[in-house]
């Protein structure tokens, strides 16, 4: 798609399952799944959606999946299927590894920075060679010093090994023109989104903030938000001015549409297809 000077793309790297429940909190289930059917272990499926920004100069890449660093008994639990993977989805946009310049994870949760690292030649190494990293500060020490709630979500070896090259920030910042990454709290305390602005055009990663397009009304909140208050604040404020914007909204887990743009439509927010 091209928004502006930019041209955006959606790389899969491939799908996983979490529990229903946990994933739509205080929804009552014969809601939740009229819109995300459950496996006979209540897991439903998620798809694993990184961005690719193509600015012309520079390759950005918005998120890294899952990767492939875990054993059958992690893909059992999470159901992960591969492929497609993100590696493959960038090869056949004609990209390696190494031609990618800036890699933004919105927070290092194991099923958003994967494929940050790899292993080679016995080695974890940084998948990107050539790339700069970027984290807020914060998401990377609660990442090293998980609570005992947060634990499970953190896998050192998915980033640590990324850390000579990671540019670490303390709130909001543009990384170049056009790429705003913001904090905006309540899945995790240093969540960061990434709004991209071009040609008067605007999209947002919008992260676990929104995971799916099911999950837009405002109540309809994880139970792995660890603040889900501030979540709530959150979507309050920023869907209005998106959708104020005809923003196109991207999703980190929609298994049906990677994404939708906002719109208002009779004082309420609504979506439209993008073509």
């Amino acid at each position: 798609m091209k928004l502006g000077n930019f041209e955006l793309h959606t790389i899969s790297d491939g799908t996983f399952a979490l529990d229903g429940g946990q994933m739509f909190g205080v929804v009552p289930k014969p809601l939740w799944e009229r819109k995300a059917p459950s496996d006979e272990r209540n897991r439903i499926r998620l798809s694993l959606t990184c961005l690719l920004i193509r600015t012309g100069r520079q390759n950005i890449l918005v998120e890294t999946g899952i990767g492939d660093k875990f054993d059958a008994k992690f893909k059992d639990i999470y159901d992960v299927q591969h492929p497609p993977t993100l590696l493959a989805g960038l090869d056949e946009l004609g990209l390696k590894p190494e031609d990618i310049h800036i890699v933004i994870n919105t927070h290092l949760h194991f099923d958003h920075c994967g494929w940050n690292t790899r292993h080679l030649d016995g080695k974890t190494v940084p998948t990107f060679p050539r790339a700069h990293y970027f984290i807020q500060r914060g998401e990377w020490q609660c990442a090293l010093n998980p609570t005992e709630r947060e634990r499970a979500s953190y896998i050192e070896e998915f980033f640590k090994a990324a850390e000579p090259q990671t540019e670490f920030l303390d709130g909001d910042a543009e990384i170049i023109p056009g790429i705003r990454l913001e904090v905006v709290p309540g899945h995790t305390r240093n969540l960061q989104c990434v709004r991209i602005e071009s040609g008067n055009e605007c999209a947002y990663f919008i992260s676990d903030t929104v995971p799916t397009a099911a999950h837009l009304p405002y109540p309809w909140i994880m139970s792995f938000d660890l603040y889900p208050m501030e979540t709530l604040a959150s979507r309050k404020r920023l869907l209005p001015e998106l959708a104020q914007k005809q923003a196109i909204v991207i999703f980190p887990h929609d298994p049906k549409v990677p994404w939708l743009r906002l719109v208002e439509t009779d004082g309420k927010i609504a979506t439209q297809s993008v073509e």
